[in-house]
Parts: structure tokens; sequence; C-alpha cells
């Protein structure tokens, strides 16, 4: 049975149980402060869990793309190691929300197992809650009751609280959890030790594929559990382990999850999986980490230096650096693996298929950057070990190379130990947990319970039609987020926009009779509408008023409805492989990311900002309508990669023929409210990502008016000549021109000078020595000053050069060859070891030549004589 048709049998049974199937959510997930990824299937369904939401299906089941690389659910460096671990994985699921409960999961679990996938019974067990004493909570006999109708006594196992009693995270829904497990050993292995010694024990062969949750319990913040008032079923079964199971597989990387990505990776490097092991974890790693990249990518995220993107940029360097160091590989072989994962993939999750090209570009350029970044690294590896006095690399440089260099312990350990050294691997551990825990404070969010003074499900937002409504609170907390003390308020209705798809969050003021409580920002948690305030009212459970910034919701609007006109505006000038890849819309200005290869030119910007306008004076009609998503597509309607949509949607048409977007966002009524649009800037955000800011309304106008003051004061400058533009390149040509004779006179200046310096040199230990205080402009007369001594020397020699460039310190450190060759002197090293910290300064440079620049010119004496002292 392929991996294909056990993923349907999976939905089909759930179907035949009256399940509605749901998609995956995106696995990037942009409305919940606590995750960065889905990393689990149950994150899409909170709100139901926390009942801030009705479910539209009270029974549900799915495939979801999940992602686990930081927090608690970190597997990252397992991946390759052994056989089952994943960063990316598939997570299938079924759910009841206050539908049916133990029982039925119970059963349907043992069902699809036992006489659908034909797993053999003597080789299952299941584990149940045992209790806890300590959180006052009862073993959970009712289900090791319902196991007894299909397994024997002897096969239901005691979980502890760890394994077996299931939380969504410090505080919310929870509840006790039931596991099955498989026994995959040989027959002679379970006649030596019984599978049941081996559950839960990190066996690589008994193993977890499926975990039923039975959420009863709210978790509070003071620890006490209160009882949900509807109990839910969240069921979680691994694909690739089930896959691996039903396949008869020793290894998750053997089934035909990932073979053609092995296959295809063994044909790019010319080597074959399963003949060593560094060889077979790098096959792993890579079939593992090009599915995390690609969907990630795929999905919105793109790789960057922080937050999740971050995340994603550490996988892609893992995969790198194991085929460059396992397998030989030193040109860029993740990108070609894209279309073979995409084809495998494309009637599960097709967004990466629809991607192809573009993912693909996004990976090589990051690979081909990164590459270059390995070489650096290995040179300062190389360089470090060299130098080093003893046979034992610190922990902090250790620490360095992995942080800058994204080398793993394991890669710099094999490289010391082939030179003959040993790691300090507590001191790497040491820094790595110092910057776990700097990461940790830095994103440290700590919430309150909610007080809630209703019970009814949360927020109707009114806002597409009404700035300002009357509404009671529902709820309120307090948070604390960078030491600052917030407060979240949830109203039953609210004309608020919360910050989502690129647009920012409204403000405004909630009105509790007299008292003013003002709305510094507009979150979604999940699905609930949250108002951030600086202050609670007097009285919250008073009827209030919430009202809008009317002023700056309108250029908000402005400025969505014009990301619209410049997307299609894009397509029509650069082509259809244009597509958006984040935005950010506020009452400023928008920002707006595409899809693009190359640098946009002027002409191009200029022939797009001319399309935006025009639609501008014809004042289109912004119409928007809420239909079914089947039918919006039929229409053509655009929708974004990463963004997850209901079955119903908002579509928002500026002329059918134009511009059709899904967009949950608020608009204009009539495109002529934009006024004028005009670009600030271009430039590129990623690879094949391009930025352009711009500006309407307003705003527009205004700058606009700035430009043409600042013509008029340029023009001024220059006797206001009749062709400004000609006269102002005629200025830049005489500026290059008087450069190049200034240039010229100081290196004819310097040669005259550093001619005499060779009657100074005095020898050192058979070393030909100049120190010397040089006239100077900048720095680069000192090392230009260096470079004609160098010619002027003869080997062995040395010299310091020191000048006071504009009350600041410079110093050039010269070396002849033999002494850096013969002798190991370093010229960077002594700059930076012996100077910089005596004109108080930084500096750097080659082994032969280096430079320091400093605050202290009254060194100079010392940095002489230091100098001489190392000869």
């Amino acid at each position: 049975m392929t991996a294909a048709q056990i993923r349907q049998q999976f939905l089909d049974f759930f179907v035949s149980k009256g399940h509605h199937i749901v998609p995956s959510a995106p696995i990037v997930l942009k409305n919940d402060p606590t995750l960065m990824f889905t990393n689990a299937g149950m994150n899409q369904f909170k709100d139901i869990f926390l009942g801030n939401k009705q479910p539209q299906w009270t029974r549900v089941a799915d495939t979801q793309k999940c992602l686990r690389v930081s927090g608690k659910h970190n597997d990252l460096e397992e991946v390759g190691i052994d056989t089952y671990h994943h960063t990316m994985f598939e997570m299938l699921g079924n759910w009841s929300f206050g539908d049916y409960f133990k029982e039925e999961a119970i059963a349907w679990s043992w069902e699809l197992l036992t006489e659908v996938y034909k797993l053999p019974k003597d080789r299952l067990y299941v584990t149940v809650f045992e209790g806890s004493e300590a959180e006052n909570l009862p073993m959970d006999a009712e289900a090791f009751d319902f196991w007894k109708r299909h397994i024997a006594e002897d096969r239901i196992l005691l979980g502890n609280k760890k394994d077996n009693f299931w939380e969504m995270g410090e505080t919310g829904p929870c509840g006790p959890c039931t596991e099955i497990h498989v026994d995959c050993r040989t027959d002679a292995e379970r006649a030596a030790v019984p599978g049941k010694d081996l559950v839960n024990n990190d066996h690589p062969q008994v193993i977890e594929i499926w975990n039923n949750v039975f959420m009863q319990f709210n978790r509070m913040k003071d620890r006490s559990l209160v009882p949900l008032p509807a109990q839910h079923v969240d069921t979680g079964m691994g694909f690739e382990r089930l896959v691996r199971v039903i396949q008869g597989k020793q290894s998750n990387y053997d089934t035909d999850v990932f073979t053609p990505l092995i296959r295809a990776t063994e044909q790019l490097c010319g080597k074959k999986y399963g003949q060593t092991e560094k060889t077979d974890i790098a096959f792993r790693v890579i079939a593992d980490h090009i599915r995390a990249i690609s969907f990630t990518i795929a999905d919105g995220q793109l790789p960057a230096n922080t937050g999740a993107g971050y995340e994603i940029r550490k996988i892609l360097r893992r995969g790198v650096r194991y085929y460059n160091s396992f397998l030989d590989v030193t040109q860029p072989l993740l990108h070609e693996l894209v279309p073979v994962l995409a084809e495998e993939f494309k009637n599960v999750f097709p967004e990466l298929h629809q991607q192809t090209d573009f993912v693909k570009r996004i990976i090589f350029e990051e690979e081909t950057s990164f590459l270059r970044t390995l070489d650096s690294g290995l040179g300062r590896l190389e360089g470090i070990l060299a130098d080093s006095k003893d046979k034992t690399l610190a922990g902090a440089v250790a620490f360095e190379l992995f942080d800058t260099y994204g080398f793993p312990f394991d890669l710099t350990r094999l490289i010391a130990s082939e030179k003959g050294f040993t790691v300090d691997e507590a001191g790497f551990k040491s820094e790595l947990q110092k910057q776990k825990e700097r990461s940790r404070a830095a994103t440290k969010l700590d919430m309150g319970d909610w007080s809630v003074l209703d019970e009814q499900p949360s927020g109707v937002f009114v806002g597409y039609t009404e700035l300002a409504t009357d509404a009671k609170v529902l709820k309120y907390r307090q948070i604390t987020a960078k030491g600052k003390d917030q407060y979240q308020i949830v109203l039953d209705k609210t004309p608020f926009y919360a910050e989502s798809g690129g647009q920012v969050g409204d403000t405004g003021t909630l009105y509790f009779g007299d008292e003013a409580i003002a709305v510094t920002d507009t979150k979604k948690e999940n699905d609930l509408i949250v108002h951030f305030t600086d202050h609670l009212p007097a009285h919250p459970e008073a009827a209030v008023k919430a009202e809008v910034d009317a002023l700056k919701r309108r250029d908000i609007a402005r400025h969505h409805s014009a990301t619209h006109l410049l997307h299609a505006a894009l397509r029509q000038v650069l082509g259809t492989h244009v597509a958006q890849k984040g935005s950010l819309v506020n009452a400023e200005y928008l920002r707006f990311d595409f899809s693009h290869f190359a640098k946009v030119t002027d002409e191009e910007l200029a022939s797009i900002e001319g399309i935006v306008n025009e639609k501008i004076r014809e004042n289109i009609p912004v119409i928007i309508r809420e239909m079914p998503r089947d039918e919006a597509m039929k229409l053509g309607a655009m929708a974004l990669f990463g963004e997850k949509y209901g079955d119903t949607v908002r579509v928002v048409t500026i002329d059918p023929q134009y511009s059709l977007e899904l967009c949950g966002g608020t608009h204009v009524g009539h495109t002529g409210e934009l006024g004028l649009f005009k670009f600030l800037s271009e430039g590129a955000v990623a690879a094949g990502v391009r930025r352009v800011e711009a500006v309407t309304g307003a705003k527009a106008e205004a700058y606009v008016n700035e430009q043409i003051a600042q013509l008029k004061e340029i023009k001024a400058a220059i006797k206001n000549p009749k062709e400004p533009t000609k006269a102002v390149e005629t200025l830049v040509a005489e500026k290059s021109a008087l450069e190049k004779q200034l240039a010229a006179l100081e290196l004819k200046q310097v040669q005259q000078a550093a001619a005499s310096l060779p009657q100074q040199a005095e020898t050192v230990n058979g070393v030909q020595f100049i120190g010397a205080v040089v006239d100077a402009s900048s720095a680069d007369a000192v090392r230009l000053y260096a470079n004609v001594l160098k010619d002027l020397l003869t080997a062995p020699f040395a010299a310091v050069l020191c000048a006071n460039v504009g009350g600041k310190a410079q110093v050039t450190v010269l070396l002849s060859d033999d002494l850096v060759k013969d002798k190991g002197l370093n010229a960077q090293k002594i700059i930076k070891e012996q100077v910089a910290g005596l004109i108080k300064g930084g500096g750097g440079g080659q082994p032969s030549m280096a430079n320091a620049g400093g605050q202290d010119v009254s060194q100079f004496p010392t940095v002489i004589e230091k100098v001489k002292s190392i000869l």
C-alpha cells in the first residue's frame, strides 16, 4: 500500500463516521502569539477548544502540515541521527467538538488500525492516564474500561502525567490522553523482551503512532484545573510513522514518503544510501529538511535573520552543512529536490507545486550564500587552530562557529579532532543555554487568566460598515510583555479591525460613560479580536461605546486599496509570475513584497505608477462581496499563499478585468478617494523577492511637495541654471576630476615623504624596523604610506605607521612575507591584540598588513614600542 493510499484511507474512514474533511492550515502561524509554526493538528482549532468560536462542524478530520524546530517541541538535532524524528511532518487527525467522546474515539482507532490497515493486534499496546495525586486527578478508568472491549488487559499500560496528560501550554484546555504504540521488532526480539517493557522508553522499534486526547479541563494560571463546559476529542497520528509500520520498514526514511527524495539525492551527489553511517545521516537530513524548507517558503515564510525566518534559515543551513561535509558536494543541491517534492505532494498540498520555480530560486540563493559563509567559517576555524597554544578549543569559539557560521558542534569537533584538538563541550553548552535564555527573555509574554463577565462566544466584527458601536465587555486580562503591563479587552461586538493580512490594527477609544480608555492596538489571537489598552475601566461591566480613530482608518483604507491596484499593475508590467509575498498597510505608507527575480527598472516603475494613477482617475467603484470560496476561485479571484480561508470568503473587485482578490481588509468606496499614488522606494528584500514602498492621498501630496521644495533648493544652490540636470552632471564630473588630481598629488606627496623613512630604520633582532608618525589626511593615506614603503625596504622588515587624522588615531602595521610565513608573525593579530586597545579602537586586515582606528592619539609612542618589542 502506498503512502498516498494510506493517507486517503484515513480520510475516507472518518468521512464514513460523519466527519467533514478540512484542508491543512498553513504551516506558518500569523495570529497566535504563542507559536511560530503549526506544531500540532489542533492549532487551527484552538479557538473552538477555548470557547471563543462556535464550530462549523462538530466532527472534522484532516492531514495537517506541522513543523517542530523550536520551543519544547524541538527535534532538530535528532533529525537524521535516528530514523523516526522529523522537522516537518504530517499529522493525521480526527476531532469532536462537544460531540462524541472516549468510547467512539477508542473504538474507531482500533477499527481503523486493525480492520482497515490490518495491523497485527499482538503488536499493539495502549496507554491510559494513571492519575496524579499532586493534581488530585484520578486514573482515567473510563478509557481503561473502553479499551478492555478491544484489547487484552495486560496490553493496557498505565502512563504518567508526562506521557498521558496533554496540555496546550502553561494555561488552556487540557486532559488525559490514550496512546497507541506498535512493536516493530522481530519475533525473536519480542520473545526475548516483552514490548510492554519498552513502551515510552525511546526504543526505535517500539513507537507511538496515535494519541487520542480527551479535553476535559482548562488549566488556569494558578495551575488549578476547571472543567470545560464541553468535552472534546483531539487526536493525532504521525503519518510518516504509520506508513513505516504498514509498509513493514525499520525506518521512516525507507518508505515511499522519503525514498523519491533519497534517490534524487543519490543522482545529484554520486553516492549511495546505505553505505556508511555518516553518509546515511546526511541523506536523511536532506530528505527531511527539504520538506520543512520548501513547504514553509511556499506558505509565505522566507528565510531571515530573526524569528520564524531564522528557524527556516537554520534548517536550510543544517542541510547544506551535511551535504557539503559528508557527501562532498560543493555546489547548491537542495533546490534541485524541490520539483521532486512538489510532484509528490501536488494532490495533497498543491501550494508548493504552484510555486515550484519561486521556492527553488529562494533556496538556491540561500544555499549559494551559505556555501560562501561555510568557506569563511572553515578558514576561521583553521586559523584559530593554527594560532592556538594548547590543544583544547574553547566552548565560546565553538559556539561562535555554530551561531555565526552554522557549524554544528559535531562538525567542529570532527575537524578539531583531525588536528589533534579536543573541544570544550561544557563551555559550548553553557553559551548555547545563555543564548536560549536571552531569546526567551526577549519574547517572554506573561498572560493572566481571563476575567469572564459573559460566557457568550466573542466578538462580532462590525467595522466594515460602522466605525462606532455600542457594546459590552465579555472578558479582560492583564498581560506583561518586555516588562510593560498592558490589558486585553474582548467585546461582544467591535468596529476595531484586528491586525491581519498586512493591515495594522485600529486604534481609538472605549467610552465607559464619562471614562475614556485609549485603545493602543487591536490584534487577533487566533480568531479572537483583542483590544490592547494601558488601563482598565473602573467598571468593566458597564455599557461601552467603541469608537475607531476614523481619520487614521481612512488613511489605512486608502493604502490597502492601493495595494490591490499596485498588485494588478505589477502583474501587467512585469508578468503574471508576480505574486504577493508580504505587505504592510498603515496610515503613513504601504509596503508591498512580491516575487520577481530582477530589479524593477525606473521605466517599469514609472509605467506601474502610471497605471495605478490612471485607475485612480477613473474613480472605479470598489465592490466587496461575500461568496463561497469555490465560486470565488471560479471567478478567478487571487488568493495569497499561506493564508487560511474559510468556506465563505470576501472578494474585493476593482473592475473585474483588472483586480479581483480575496481580502479581509478595509477599503475605500471608489478608487478616486486615493487621490494620487507615488512610489517611495524599490529594492530587494530576499532572493527572488522585491519590495516597493508607496504613499497615497495627502501623504503622496506631501511627498511630492517635499521633492519639489528640495529641487528648488538645489537649483538655488547652483545659481538657478536653465538646465539643472546638466548643471549637476557638470559639477559631478568636475568633482571627480578634482578628486583624481588630489589623489595624484597625495600619492606624490606620500612617495616623497615615504622615501625618507628607510633612513630611520633600525635593526631589531635581524629585522629592519620602522616606527614613525606620518602626516596623512585619511586612513587610506596611511595605508598608502605602507604600500610605498613595502617597495623601498629589503626583507625581513616590519613597520608601524601612525597618523593623527582629524583628531582620530590611525595605525597601520606592515610585515614582510617571510616574517609571516617563517616566523609566524601576524599583522592582523598584532593590531587586534596589541594596538587597538591602546588607541581605544578596533581594527583588522591581513597577516602581512592590518589597520586600526581609535580615539587616543597620545599613545603613538607606546604603540611603536609595543610592536618593536614583539620583534
